[in-house]
């Protein structure tokens, strides 16, 4: 019995051995990334002006919508070009007739009021936003002017949107 609590102490003295022997050292592990900015276009709603009545005295008006998403903080402008109508501008757009015939004019505001041209050049007449991270909703503003003298039948136009950022 004698022998067990040198045995012991000699046990002791070991892992205190170990203990001072042991060290650490410490480092710094870099975490980087880098956010760029991105938008995308969302869900696109048409302006389908219905029935348009010829004699009537009455702009039509109507409305759809364009949603993008772009990363939060990024500037970006909505820019719609003049649609798929031969000599078409941005200012007086123009939907081709079944049948073929007088094209049927039409605008494209940013405002509600409809006097904010919608065009494609930029710092003129497109949207100017700012992307917060979500999906924004913008109201594009159609309106066909009053009186045209156009053939009766189904009238259709493609603008392109073209967001820039």
């Amino acid at each position: 019995m004698r022998s067990t609590p040198k045995v012991f102490v000699c046990f002791c003295l070991l892992l205190v051995h170990q203990w001072v022997l042991a060290a650490t050292t410490t480092g710094s592990l870099p975490i980087t990334a880098s956010v760029i900015s991105n938008c995308v276009l969302g869900t696109i709603a048409s302006v389908a002006f219905g029935n348009y009545d010829p004699t009537s005295g009455t702009a039509n008006n109507n409305q759809g919508s364009i949603a993008v998403n772009c990363t939060n903080g990024t500037t970006y402008n909505i820019g719609l070009d003049p649609g798929t109508f031969p000599g078409a501008t941005v200012t007086t757009r123009q939907m081709t007739g079944t049948p073929p015939g007088t094209p049927l004019s039409y605008s494209l505001f940013r405002n509600a009021g409809r006097t904010l041209n919608w065009g494609q050049t930029i710092g003129t007449d497109t949207l100017a936003l700012t992307g917060n991270g979500t999906a924004q909703t913008s109201i594009v503003y159609g309106q066909i002017p009053a009186l045209q003298a156009v053939t009766n039948g189904s009238y259709a136009d493609t603008v392109t949107i073209t967001v820039t950022f």
